[in-house]
């Protein structure tokens, strides 16, 4: 049984523009059912420099850093583990002592999810955004051994540095261009004002094989759900954000539910 709230309670947190209730729901549900005396809340902020001082001031044991948060954070940490160095983009922070360390767990999870849904490594790829989740997903493609893709960007600084740091090409529109494989990585079809918007036009997403969407809400978004219309393979951002949880949720309590916990928590969640 879960411990009542109490000066001992370890509090976890969120930082997000836009925050959800998946992440609140799927740790304390997993709190609930291991008996730990731990508390997750969400929340956003318009003085990123100021909640982080929060963190370290009042020993919040974790944050989950979301959009708009996950390159400007960095400069406030004091250090980087390997996975949140290498592409510059932080989504977790775990706190020992004062002392702030980023990580990039949806890193980890796109990999899994990747090999998981045994995406050949030869498939080339068209992939749209150049934000700090797009940073983790190419270096995920191309640590799998991804060869052949392209980074689609409006944004030339963000979308080219992003594409020929990872050898792959880009272009600022998707245009007539085709892949087996598509990932959206941008806002598009997330609730919100680009709920209805589709991530790729309908002949990119009749041309593919497996459509790809990090948009954790609604985890059916206009592009999958087109896609499975055409009888596509999809991977859905809802995949994403449970691996990704998952292993917040171990680096924050040093703790690993088994899979049945990790599915009733998943499952609540999305209520």
């Amino acid at each position: 049984m879960k411990p009542l709230i109490g000066r001992e309670t370890t509090l976890c947190m969120s930082l997000s523009g836009r925050p959800g209730h998946f992440g609140s729901r799927f740790h304390n549900r997993l709190y609930e059912l291991m008996g730990l005396d731990y508390v997750y809340k969400a929340f956003t902020t318009t003085d990123l420099p100021a909640a982080i001082g929060g963190i370290r001031a009042l020993g919040i044991r974790g944050c989950a850093v979301s959009m708009p948060f996950k390159e400007t954070v960095i400069p406030l940490l004091d250090r980087l583990e390997a996975s949140a160095a290498a592409i510059d983009s932080v989504n977790t922070v775990v706190n020992e002592a004062g002392c702030l360390t980023g990580y990039n767990t949806d890193y980890i999870a796109v990999r899994l999810l990747l090999e998981k849904h045994e995406v050949d490594p030869q498939t080339p790829f068209l992939l749209r955004g150049s934000g700090g989740m797009a940073k983790a997903v190419v270096a995920a493609l191309r640590d799998a051994g991804f060869v052949d893709g392209t980074v689609v960007a409006r944004n030339e600084p963000s979308g080219r540095a992003l594409a020929e740091s990872h050898g792959y090409g880009w272009r600022p529109e998707i245009g007539e261009a085709q892949a087996p494989l598509l990932v959206n990585v941008t806002p598009l079809g997330m609730e919100g004002p680009e709920a209805e918007t589709l991530a790729f036009p309908p002949p990119q997403i009749a041309a593919c094989i497996v459509a790809f969407d990090v948009v954790a809400l609604p985890s059916a978004t206009p592009f999958l759900r087109a896609a499975e219309s055409m009888g596509k393979r999809v991977i859905t951002g809802h995949d994403v954000v449970v691996l990704q949880a998952l292993e917040q949720f171990v680096l924050y309590t040093g703790r690993t539910p088994d899979e049945n916990q990790v599915k009733e928590a998943a499952a609540f969640a999305r209520t």
